[in-house]
């Protein structure tokens, strides 16, 4: 099956299985352009493209926020410890572009 047959069938999975609101957004010109070529790179609908963008930021902002809690209740975090968590996640990002 070529990537764009795999592509429509998890489209139609997805919206078969997933509750999805409709939604008209603006973007910029060249965000929109940038979006599209992504998610045609990637053999997704742009709407799925945009939603894993959006869950992607919303997992950031989790994180920031759950960071900022516990400094709030610990302290402000050390150079030594944010330059562990640096070499941490970087160990991720290799691990999973193996």
């Amino acid at each position: 099956m070529t990537a764009e047959g795999v592509a429509a069938v998890a489209s139609r999975y997805y919206y078969a299985v997933m509750p999805v609101r409709k939604l008209s957004v603006a973007l910029e010109e060249d965000t929109a352009t940038a979006a599209a070529a992504a998610a045609d790179r990637r053999g997704v609908s742009l709407s799925s493209w945009l939603n894993e963008a959006a869950e992607r930021a919303l997992r950031v902002e989790a994180g920031l926020r759950a960071v900022a809690e516990w400094e709030a209740e610990h302290g402000t975090l050390t150079e030594g410890e944010l330059a562990e968590a640096d070499r941490f996640l970087a160990g991720k990002q290799r691990r999973r572009a193996s």
